[in-house]
């Protein structure tokens, strides 16, 4: 039997698995039927003693060592592989050790070849660390891509982070290194231990890994994603909550800063279940639709919104494990609260760890760093030609949106993505097949991304963060647009927030920046974002912004939020920035408010606020379409006035808006409106309990036949300084004094069947069609 198992030794093959050079040990080590009988080996570095015990008779069976490193095996007779187990060690120190190589792949040849095709849209349920049952057994499978490594070993504290120990078996077709490794459970941290052709050895963290270590420590870990949901009802109601003609205001966090533990030294964060609690009491109470988180996706740096990722497929292990993020999403659907992920396809960490250079090769990112290297900030930027590096990316939008129910991506930094010499020097970036500066390639990628992730998901939402004026990008892909939801409006947020920080008496020359956004306003789905870039290096909070005293900067600001509220397109304000904080963001103190009372005036503001906007359907209805919006008078430059409507599908939804930007209050001031009737002031911000002055309309405006801004009626009011006054219109009729005869307010007389009712209408309606 000795000389028959000698025989059987493939010596080549035992010398590659001693050296850790073997990319297809399952070719050589576990269980393969010969003509001899059940040939079994296996390698255990530095052992001196494995036995091999059946399940069938419970018996011992000595292998032999045939490497003096650890090499051991055995030939049984019979024709049909038994079941076993390695009894490793001595009777002392023995430990009982499954064969990872006696299990097959769960990974198929047309995965393979969809994935090779970048089409393989559920690659992250085969590629990373997945526990499951093979053949009854429970363990962990893992699959990486790495197709020019020499080898690849899964290495843990289970093998001593050891190489030598599990090397991974190549697919052929593929690139990818797979192996089953019984016994593992969730929790375990491990790493994949590359070896290159050059004898080169080093670790990565898992690019599809579900979850990582707690900084500093850079390995992954296993993790499970089951989950019993209870959100059904925020589900089944999704598309119609997240339609365009509903009201969305989102509130955009950085989970860290905004809930800081009483005693860092002990938690340095709080963990997503007792953030989801309190967020969403915070949200419901001020009145916003949804939050958008910061910095989810796990990244290397604290003090950054996450941009930079290492960990595309993991919840960031800073608040907590998937498990506790799982539990985050679903509780805040359940309090009704939309939840959208900032995710960034532009740039990832240039970390050792991370992928970059993953198998030797510029595998992800582009070799050549004038396409490959992000200019100003150093990371790492995707190849988005290769198809598998797609298909990462567009496996992992839906992977946030199928495993975590993420009801919308923000995808940041989209300049960087669309253009070849962003950020670039001349000389210092490579043009297109056409000699332009456009990434087709990257193009290519985001309309196959937003096409595949809206055919799965068509009530979820895509966001688009892009500012350079990219033709069409909330445009129909069928159309040559780019198949976003919507996209922030970064031009109305750079005049508004420059328009805002002058000096009202220096306002008049700057008129244009108030009104300028609605030349453009209809040309995309705009989210109308005032965002954490604008709170950060240098520029200040939202309140540093405005200009004056305390009170004035208040007004102001005040102004500024209900100006953003009635202008067309849906919101986006960042944390802390409804509290009156002041400073740059800092993720180390958390969120600094401003003095009680101020605090507690605009805590009473945002809420009335948000309030009229979720209220009143003119704000939203027709938010995305020209007919939603209609200037009254936009001219007193001099004045620093502007007077518009907003509309909704009802003339009675109409909104009258009036905004005076001046530091002057005004009384008397005559107002054009579109239809004769009853105007109401529902909404100013002067008024005392937001800490104004009280400049407001109490009592209710009937409309005069005095002509006024090219209309035939108007109204008189009186405007606080820096403040904004919302009105809604009731259509006004006279009651009948009786069927046959009534006067009309002309004083002529109608008998008959014509009522004073069927006369009135008819003048409305000459007076809304001449509106």
């Amino acid at each position: 039997m000795q000389d028959q198992l000698y025989d059987l030794m493939d010596w080549a093959k035992i010398e590659g698995i001693v050296y850790s050079e073997e990319d297809h040990p399952k070719e050589i080590l576990g269980p393969h039927i010969t003509e001899e009988g059940i040939l079994i080996q296996c390698f255990f570095p530095g052992e001196t003693q494995v036995a091999l015990k059946t399940s069938a008779d419970n018996k011992l069976h000595p292998m032999t060592q045939q490497d003096e490193a650890g090499y051991f095996a055995i030939l049984l007779k019979g024709e049909k592989i038994p079941d076993y187990v390695f009894v490793v060690g001595d009777e002392k120190h023995e430990r009982k050790v499954k064969d990872a190589y006696a299990f097959g792949s769960v990974i198929t040849e047309k995965e393979e070849t969809q994935f090779a095709a970048g089409i393989c849209y559920h690659i992250y349920e085969k590629l990373g660390a997945h526990p499951m049952k093979i053949d009854g057994t429970q363990g962990t499978f893992f699959a990486v891509w790495a197709p020019n490594a020499l080898r690849v070993s899964v290495v843990g504290a289970f093998n001593s982070w050891d190489g030598r120990r599990y090397p991974m078996e190549r697919r052929k077709q593929s690139g990818i290194f797979e192996l089953f490794i019984p016994d593992l459970k969730e929790g375990e941290t491990y790493q994949y231990e590359i070896k290159l052709k050059s004898g080169v050895t080093y670790k990565k963290a898992d690019p599809y890994a579900n979850a990582a270590q707690l900084r500093s420590g850079t390995a992954s870990v296993i993790a499970d994603l089951s989950h019993k949901w209870q959100d059904q009802v925020w589900m089944a109601k999704r598309k119609q909550y997240q339609a365009y003609n509903q009201p969305m205001f989102i509130y955009e966090v950085q989970l860290g800063s905004w809930m800081v533990p009483e005693n860092r030294e002990e938690t340095y964060f709080c963990n997503y279940r007792k953030l989801a609690h309190k967020l969403s009491d915070y949200v419901k109470d001020l009145g916003y639709t949804h939050v958008e988180l910061l910095g989810i996706m796990e990244h290397p740096l604290d003090d950054s919104w996450g941009g930079q990722i290492s960990g595309y497929y993991a919840p960031t292990a800073r608040y907590g494990t998937p498990q506790d993020f799982l539990y985050f999403m679903d509780y805040m659907h359940q309090q009704g609260i939309g939840v959208i992920l900032s995710w960034v396809p532009s740039y990832f960490a240039p970390d050792d760890f991370s992928f970059g250079n993953f198998d030797g090769t510029c595998l992800y990112e582009h070799k050549d760093p004038r396409k490959g290297v992000h200019p100003s900030l150093g990371a790492l930027m995707f190849n988005y030609g290769r198809p598998q590096v797609s298909n990462f990316l567009i496996a992992n939008a839906l992977f946030w949106a199928e495993k975590f129910h993420a009801d919308g991506l923000r995808m940041g930094d989209l300049d960087a993505m669309l253009y070849l010499d962003y950020g670039r020097e001349d000389g210092a970036w490579v043009a297109n097949m056409y000699g332009s500066n456009e990434n087709l390639e990257a193009v290519e990628c985001i309309k196959h991304l937003n096409s595949i992730f809206k055919k799965r998901y068509p009530d979820a939402l895509l966001i688009a963060e892009e500012t350079a004026a990219w033709p069409r990008v909330t445009g129909a892909l069928e159309e040559e647009g780019l198949g976003f939801d919507y996209k922030w409006n970064d031009g109305w947020k750079n005049d508004f927030l420059g328009y805002m920080k002058l000096d009202p008496l220096f306002r008049g020359a700057h008129h244009e920046e108030l009104t300028f956004s609605m030349v453009y306003a209809y040309s995309e789905r705009f989210i109308l974002a005032l965002p954490h870039r604008e709170m950060t290096y240098g520029k200040g909070s939202m309140l540093d912004k405005m200009p004056g005293g305390e009170e004035q900067r208040f007004s102001n600001l005040r102004l500024a939020y209900a100006y953003m509220m009635v202008h067309p397109g849906k919101k986006l304000l960042f944390m802390g920035q409804d509290q009156g904080v002041a400073g740059d963001w800092d993720q180390s103190r958390g969120l600094t408010p401003a003095e009680e009372s101020m605090e507690m005036h605009l805590k009473t503001y945002m809420q009335e606020l948000l309030k009229v906007y979720r209220q009143y359907p003119a704000l939203s209805q027709k938010d995305l379409v020209p007919e939603g919006f209609v200037w009254i008078n936009e001219l007193e430059w001099e004045k620093n006035l502007l007077v518009f409507l907003r509309k909704g599908r009802k003339k009675e939804d109409t909104l009258l808006v009036v905004c005076n930007f001046s530091g002057n209050a005004l009384e008397n001031y005559m107002v054009g409106v579109p239809y004769p009737g009853k105007y109401k002031e529902i909404f100013n911000t002067d008024q005392t309990i937001f800490g104004g002055s009280g400049c407001v309309n109490s009592r209710v405006k009937m409309s005069k036949a005095v002509e006024c801004d090219e209309r035939r009626n108007s109204i008189t009011l009186k405007l606080g300084a820096l403040s904004a006054a919302v009105f809604t219109y009731t259509e006004a009729v006279e009651k009948l004094v009786d069927n046959k005869t009534a006067k009309s307010k002309t004083g002529r007389k109608r008998t008959g069947k014509r009522s004073l009712l069927s006369e009135l209408k008819e003048k409305v309606s000459k007076e809304e069609h001449k509106a």
